[in-house]
């Protein structure tokens, strides 16, 4: 779970969720905007072409996982993107030499 260091993540009932369902929690380097900016993108993506399109509410935690990974999968490995020459970004980094 990606959280840009806000109070509510320090709540003491947002880390007891946390722990109860095994999620790790991540932040951006401290004072490096671009981190949180990637992260809130990415996500807020996730969430609207997602989770709420899927009712996330009405599914086990593992249906719920198994989601976010696909969405993961389908993001990193089939997305296109302008910037990116219309690529996906492992195609991109493939043709950059940077990923196998």
């Amino acid at each position: 779970m990606h959280s840009d260091r806000g109070c509510h993540c320090r709540w003491p009932g947002w880390l007891t969720l946390m722990d109860r369902y095994g999620l790790t929690r991540s932040t951006g380097a401290k004072g490096c905007s671009p981190d949180n900016v990637a992260a809130e993108g990415f996500f807020g993506r996730m969430k609207t072409e997602s989770v709420y399109p899927g009712r996330w509410e009405e599914r086990t935690r593992d249906e719920v996982f198994v989601l976010i990974d696909d969405c993961i999968r389908w993001h990193d490995h089939e997305r296109i993107k302008r910037s990116l020459g219309w690529m996906s970004p492992v195609q991109y980094r493939q043709s950059q030499g940077i990923a196998a």
